[in-house]
């Protein structure tokens, strides 16, 4: 049978749901039939729209696909531009103000308090600058990733960004791809550090070298089935294909018809590659592909790069992540920008788009660490660019704590997440800069924080790895973490291995604290964090470190998911002005 969901798509889906999608923008909110809601807030995903949680009614969270991060001159402008405008809510964020941009961990942006009243003066601002939200959401080709510097870097060996555009171009608004089983993640790398996380991706193009017919040539090594949600972790597996940049619109065509016609359409929760590959395994999805799907004869896979990966890769003196000062091929150099948790106020994104364009192309490139990357800024212009006011705040050399912060929605916005995670791991990762000295040769250290098992935030490729969760701590209900050590990418990837359940949310950074005093004493001085984490098996991890309460206070230790918003000063459920009128006026209950 298929799910209720499959069931809605069958009805109404793809481009359609524009056009109903600008119907209920002329009449209001209210035009959308009550007992319809679910139905039409699963086909909006399609069009880049999220409804937001219980408490938010009539609200949305707009999501901008950028393919491969890249925003084109002029285009960040208009983002920020629109967030302005539009993405002002009833209540503002403390930390952040009334209206910000998200830069996620899939090089995408997101804008909240979007009014579907003026869904479509968005949409036709973001097309007429070349951007759309198609597909961002839903059950589609999700924002093809990859290495944000594809084109711009040193240590590439296939530019990667042509290939990320034109999948880009072929896929978004295809029809014949338009309806997956669920979502559909493409990342193709072609660097030596291996940013694109090809690992946990549905699809991915990693670089690799093969002798076809007496000639070399670089090209991508296929994996299939990764990704992290739901306490079901998988790393794609290798199916012993090579194809050349050239041919990666043909696999990639192959691969999602594939999984297009064979994924689980009965049961949303195994409907994603991963679990068809467990079910098949990498034989029977190669064969399947080359025999169905491709008319070609596939190559067997090359000789893989993977022994190059530095990104998020464990070791003590390799970043990766593109954050600094770096000089491209062309003498130009990109500079990258920390953002803490990847939020950024719109006047700062306005101010930002500006400063790309006075000292480099105006070209701004967004990461998977939620970063952002202003590049060719010529030799000349660098120390100017880099004396700019704002680089105070988003620095391109930030302390470790403040570079390897990463941070989902949370309870904000979103309807699944148990915790509040933004505001909370900026405070986090300012008390551990205050208070906890990093063991000598520690430069790189990761905290990701998600709100819940979705894991947006990609906990498991961490250092530290928070998820959120409930316990009680002095008779009383609170926030609170599992606790996983040990997670990274590069060459040798490993999921954290959770040790820590149910801590508080006051006493993490305690126990964080304690957890790297407990690697400074017990290490050797020659190996990682990572290394010393998986030297160790699961009762000497338990036995490491303790949880703590320590001077940090943090504010949202009661049920966030229960309040209309976290922030607000009023935040019971029967305070919210939710849901309101197109001018932001709350639509009384017996209307």
């Amino acid at each position: 049978m298929p799910s209720k969901v499959e069931g809605w798509k069958d009805e109404v889906y793809g481009e359609e749901v524009r056009e109903h999608l600008f119907e209920f923008a002329e009449k209001g909110w209210e035009a959308i039939p009550e007992d319809e809601h679910d139905a039409w807030f699963e086909r909006f995903k399609w069009w880049g729209l999220y409804h937001q949680r219980n408490g938010q009614e009539s609200y949305f969270m707009m999501r901008i696909g950028t393919p491969n991060g890249v925003l084109k001159p002029g285009q960040l402008e208009v983002v920020g531009e629109i967030a302005d405008e539009y993405a002002r809510g009833p209540a503002d964020n403390p930390e952040f103000g009334g209206a910000y941009c998200d830069w996620t961990t899939r090089q995408s942006i997101q804008l909240h308090w979007i009014r579907i009243e003026d869904v479509p003066e968005i949409f036709e601002k973001l097309e007429a600058n070349g951007m759309s939200t198609i597909q961002a959401c839903g059950d589609s080709w999700r924002n093809i990733v990859g290495c944000p510097v594809a084109g711009k870097d040193k240590h590439e060996h296939v530019d990667a960004w042509p290939v990320a555009e034109e999948l880009h171009e072929e896929f978004k608004g295809n029809e014949a791809y338009s309806n997956m089983p669920r979502k559909w993640k493409v990342s193709v790398t072609g660097c030596d550090e291996g940013c694109g996380q090809g690992d946990i991706n549905d699809l991915a193009f990693e670089p690799a070298e093969k002798e076809i017919d007496g000639e070399k040539k670089m090209g991508f090594n296929v994996r299939v089935g990764g990704g992290l949600s739901r306490k079901e972790p998988r790393f794609a597996r290798d199916i012993d294909v090579f194809c050349t940049p050239e041919d990666a619109p043909k696999v990639s065509a192959g691969m999602s018809a594939l999984f297009r016609d064979h994924g689980d359409r009965d049961d949303r929760f195994n409907a994603r590659i991963k679990f068809l590959v467990d079910e098949w395994g990498t034989e029977k999805i190669r064969k399947t592909l080359q025999e169905e799907y491709i008319d070609y004869e596939l190559p067997t896979a090359g000789e893989d790069l993977r022994e190059d990966y530095t990104y998020n890769a464990g070791r003590q003196d390799e970043h990766g992540d593109h954050v600094g000062v770096h000089e491209q091929p062309d003498g130009n150099y990109y500079v990258g920008l920390d953002v803490l948790v990847g939020r950024m106020g719109a006047e700062d994104t306005l101010e930002l788009a500006a400063l790309a364009d006075e000292y480099g192309s105006g070209e701004v490139r967004l990461t998977q660490r939620q970063n952002v990357i202003v590049t060719d800024v010529p030799e000349d212009d660098l120390d100017a660019f880099l004396d700019e006011p704002l680089l105070e705040d988003y620095s391109p050399d930030p302390h470790p704590f403040m570079r390897g912060s990463i941070a989902c929605t949370g309870t904000e916005y979103c309807s699944l997440s148990i915790v509040e995670t933004k505001n909370r791991q900026v405070r986090y990762a300012r008390w551990l800069k205050e208070n906890v000295e990093l063991p000598d040769g520690i430069e790189d250290f990761h905290i990701h924080l998600s709100g819940c098992t979705a894991s947006c935030a990609q906990p498991q490729i961490a250092d530290i790895s928070l998820r959120g969760m409930k316990t009680r701590k002095d008779g009383e209900p609170v926030e609170a973490f599992d606790i996983g050590l040990g997670g990274g990418l590069g060459e040798n990837p490993h999921f954290a291995d959770w040790i820590a359940m149910r801590v508080a949310a006051d006493e993490v950074p305690g126990y964080i604290a304690n957890v790297l005093a407990a690697y400074e004493d017990e290490s050797d001085g020659s190996e990682s964090f990572r290394e010393f984490i998986a030297a160790r098996d699961e009762d000497e991890l338990e036995a490491l470190a303790d949880p703590e309460e320590t001077d940090y206070e943090d504010p949202f230790m009661h049920n966030t998911k229960m309040t209309w918003y976290p922030y607000a000063e009023e935040d019971d459920m029967d305070d919210r002005p939710t849901p309101a009128r197109a001018d932001g006026t709350p639509i009384p209950a017996d209307d």
